[in-house]
């Protein structure tokens, strides 16, 4: 049973080698403008660990809410320039929009 199953990862790790490189003649390169990019230190976002109270102090009623969705529960505030999203009542992560 051992030979056998040595046998099959052996098959497929030779299949996911050679597929690998075709891979990525359908990648995608981004390319993001120098002048469009933002500066994170000239725009003020809500830091990791805040309070969902504290944001709302800081920055206000958001334009949109979304969630909780998932285990563990995440939701997401969307503002004008930039979403926040929370792990149950903290900030976890925080993003700024992309301006055209």
């Amino acid at each position: 049973m051992t030979i056998k199953r040595a046998l099959t990862g052996a098959l497929a790790m030779a299949a996911l080698l050679t597929l690998a490189p075709i891979s990525e003649a359908f990648s995608d390169e981004l390319r993001v403008p120098v002048g469009s990019q933002v500066d994170r230190n000239q725009q003020s976002v809500p830091r990791t660990g805040t309070t969902q109270a504290s944001v709302r102090a800081a920055w206000g009623q958001p334009a949109s809410m979304e969630g909780p969705v998932g285990q563990p529960a995440i939701s997401q505030w969307q503002y004008d320039n930039f979403i926040v999203y929370f792990e149950g009542n903290r900030v976890i992560h925080s993003v700024l929009k992309f301006k055209h």
